[in-house]
């Protein structure tokens, strides 16, 4: 297939298993395989920018989310906005509040219900933070331009869209 890659970590993997195994179809490998040691390599490369503002990536999207939204959130709703569990997203939010990034109200009618919003010094760190952070992740994919960057975006995007819908939402 043109533009596939014979040099990286998961074609050295296949060849082996073509060697022990000819007779599987290790085609699902290539791209699963690929796509979770890309992920790895990310998440290890831990986004410099973040990483110079203090930040990691599950608060950045936490605050990304905020900024987004542009209103309050419920933790809950913060949770189905970051794909994480309720416990994390609780976690973060008291660090994030600790470091006055984030601030929660509860709700007047519903003790139990909080709310939470993007204090002023939080939307300054993201709205300072995301050229930056931009401009690393354009330097990341720059291997990648143009059209073929757009290809990548479309497969992924309807790789991921049949995945959400065949497994379901992400866990509260």
């Amino acid at each position: 297939m043109p533009g596939r890659s014979r040099d990286d970590t998961v074609a050295a993997v296949v060849r082996q298993w073509r060697a022990v195994r000819p007779d599987l179809d290790t085609g699902p490998m290539e791209v699963i395989g690929r796509i979770n040691r890309c992920a790895a390599l990310l998440q290890q490369a831990e986004d410099a920018p973040l990483r110079r503002a203090g930040l990691t990536r599950p608060e950045f999207d936490l605050l990304g989310a905020l900024r987004r939204a542009g209103e309050e959130l419920t933790p809950g709703r913060l949770a189905r906005e970051t794909f994480s569990s309720g416990a994390a997203v609780t976690k973060r939010l008291r660090q994030l509040g600790e470091r006055g990034l984030v601030e929660r109200r509860t709700d007047t009618r519903d003790r139990r219900v909080a709310h939470v919003r993007l204090a002023d010094s939080g939307r300054e760190l993201l709205d300072g933070l995301m050229p930056d952070q931009l401009a690393y992740e354009t330097d990341v994919l720059a291997g990648v331009g143009g059209p073929r960057l757009d290809e990548l975006a479309t497969l992924l995007g309807a790789l991921l869209g049949q995945l959400e819908e065949r497994l379901g939402p992400p866990p509260e």
